[in-house]
Order: structure tokens, then C-alpha cells, then sequence
């Protein structure tokens, strides 16, 4: 397997008014200069990143943008914006050189997509935008762009309780996702331990990391806890889930859920079990935490498994999401 990637303290900047702009812009600037990005590269982001903001401030309904280290590659930047504005009906004329929205720096859509190293965008009239975009510089490697996942705290708070990890290879993902019970730091702190013990395991069957997680966290709040494996070449899943996290195969036509036992990790649990599914070709692996309610169906977003992960993740937050509980989403494309 490859290097375990971990979820990080994800920062939702809110998009509202015109002084978020040069927020976002200077947030951006700043990790890439910290990244390594000389003069040109770093101007590129700054450009991208005010665009993509005057677009959420002037025409967005609750916009807000991440912009983090990639995760799949900390070398690169992501930044994903989203919002629950009017949408697109033609996401393609969007992304046309020479169409702007009046009012914004003028690059539209098409110099945001030129300027950044990749990209993805899901729009759904009525419901809203998701705009992802990576930076890395011009020699840089680039992200495969095969797993990510998102976290957001409760409410106002500083630390989110739920956290993931994944260990990914072109051939197979093994990812871990935890929510930590209650919320804060002491639900954090369970899930950094799980977020340890999966990386010093990831060679195992789900199952077994399972069962090293549950009796790695006594004495820990605990949590609620899944492992999945994707077997690339295969075109399975293995599956093994403790606790209230949900887990999901979701393809064009709908999506499958995956069963986990009742229990809390390190603390209460039945007969651990694994279980094992088939994943069409052009679906996506989905895990969260309830912090998400299970009710969103698939079928209401057009083409959307064909996206990348992070896009995925980042519009089943916002969409499923709720402000009461800690959140997280994970999601992993099954083909290499």
C-alpha cells in the first residue's frame, strides 16, 4: 500500500462579503509561497482563488471555500468551492473562454479551469455549484486524484471529533473513517488514536483493523468506527463497520449500502464481521459519519460519481450535512 493519508483540521472560510475575497486570496498565496510555488505559480492561485470567491460573494447563496494542502499529495494546494446558489444548466458554456459572469475579474469560469493544474465541477439548477480545483508547481508531481474526504466540526467549534485515513495505491485503497463520540477534543482524541492504529495496519483485512481499533481505544471516549479495502483489480470492497457509520456503493443507477455491527469501538462491541460486495465499473466508495443524513439519493445528481472524490465529498456535505453533530465524508474511486 502507498503512504497512509490523514484527514486534517479542514477550515470552511465563508464566502458572504467582499472582504472574504482578499481573506481567501491571501490564505491561498500563503500556502503556496510554503509550498515551494515560485512567483508565477503562486500568481496563478491568487488570480484563480479571487475569481472563484467574487463568483461565491457576488452570486452564491452560503458560499464557503476550503483551501488546504492536497490531500493526496501535500506539495500541491486544493481548494474547493461551494455554495447553494441558482447552478448551472450549461456547465460547459461556463468553462467557455471569453463568458464571465458581469462583475467578476473577468477570467470566468474557462481561466479559472486554464489556470489551475486540474479541475472538476458539479452543477445542479437550484441546488448549487461545487467547483474543485488543485495547484501544483509546473515540474511538481500531480495527485492521482482516486480518494479524498472532508471533515467540518460542529457549529462554531475550532476541532472536528470525526477524522478518516486512507492508504492508497494504484492497485487497492484501504480507508479508515472514526467518529469520535460527543464532540470537541476529547471525541478528536479518539480519533487520532484510530487514525494511529489504522496506519500501523493497514496491511491487515479490514476486520482485523477493526478489532486492533476497538481494543487500541479503552481508554478513549471511543467512537464509531469503519474499514474498508478496495481491491482495484478486482473490483470488490471488503467491509467491516462498528458503531453508527454508514457506508455506501454508489453508482448511476442508485447505491448499496454496507452493513456494520452495533457497538462503539473501544468500548462495547458484538462478533466483529466482514463483509464483501462487487463495485461496478463508474461507481464510487462512500463512507460517513452521522453527521450526514443517510436520506441523500444519488440519482438527484447528475453524473456525479464521475467526479473527482473530493467533489463528491464536498457536495454530499453540503447537501446531507448538518450544523448539530460532527461530519465527515470520505469517498474513493474503485477504478485506477
Amino acid at each position: 500500500m502507498g503512504e497512509v493519508i490523514v484527514s486534517q483540521n479542514d477550515v470552511w472560510a465563508r464566502a458572504e462579503d467582499a472582504s472574504a475575497i482578499g481573506a481567501l486570496r491571501r490564505a491561498a498565496v500563503v500556502l503556496a509561497e510554503n509550498r515551494g510555488f515560485d512567483e508565477e505559480d503562486t500568481g496563478r492561485v491568487a488570480v484563480a482563488v479571487s475569481e472563484a470567491a467574487s463568483n461565491l460573494v457576488k452570486h452564491a447563496v452560503e458560499g464557503t471555500m476550503l483551501i488546504r494542502p492536497h490531500p493526496e499529495l501535500t506539495s500541491a494546494i486544493e481548494i474547493v468551492a461551494v455554495d447553494r446558489g441558482p447552478g448551472m444548466r450549461d456547465v460547459a458554456r461556463a468553462l467557455r473562454d471569453g463568458y464571465s459572469t458581469a462583475g467578476t475579474l473577468g477570467i470566468g469560469m474557462g481561466g479559472i479551469a486554464r489556470m489551475a493544474t486540474g479541475y472538476e465541477v458539479h452543477s445542479v439548477p437550484g441546488r448549487g455549484t461545487v467547483l474543485g480545483m488543485y495547484f501544483t508547481a509546473r515540474q511538481g508531481p500531480k495527485p492521482a486524484c482516486r480518494v479524498s474526504g472532508v471533515t467540518r466540526p460542529i457549529g462554531e467549534e475550532s476541532v472536528c471529533g470525526d477524522a478518516f485515513a486512507i492508504s492508497d495505491s494504484d492497485t487497492s485503497a484501504s480507508v479508515m473513517l472514526c467518529d469520535g463520540l460527543g464532540h470537541g477534543e476529547a471525541a478528536a482524541h479518539a480519533s487520532r488514536e484510530a487514525v494511529r492504529l489504522f496506519a500501523e495496519h493497514t496491511a491487515l483485512a479490514p476486520v482485523d483493523i477493526l478489532g486492533r481499533i476497538h481494543r487500541g481505544l479503552p481508554q478513549t471516549r471511543g467512537g464509531a468506527v469503519a474499514v474498508a479495502h478496495v481491491d482495484r483489480v478486482a473490483g470488490t470492497v471488503s467491509f467491516a463497520g462498528l458503531g453508527n457509520v454508514s457506508a455506501w456503493i454508489a453508482s448511476h443507477d442508485g447505491r448499496q449500502g454496507m452493513i456494520s455491527v452495533p457497538g462503539i469501538a473501544g468500548h462495547q462491541a458484538r462478533t466483529l464481521r466482514q463483509y464483501e460486495y462487487t463495485v461496478p465499473p463508474h461507481s464510487m466508495v462512500v463512507l460517513h459519519s452521522d453527521g450526514l443524513s443517510d436520506r441523500w439519493d444519488i440519482t438527484s445528481y447528475p453524473g456525479l460519481v464521475t467526479r473527482t472524490p473530493s467533489v463528491v465529498a464536498a457536495t454530499l456535505l453540503r447537501d446531507a450535512g448538518t450544523r448539530r453533530d460532527d461530519a465527515c465524508v470520505v469517498a474513493v474511486r474503485p477504478g485506477r
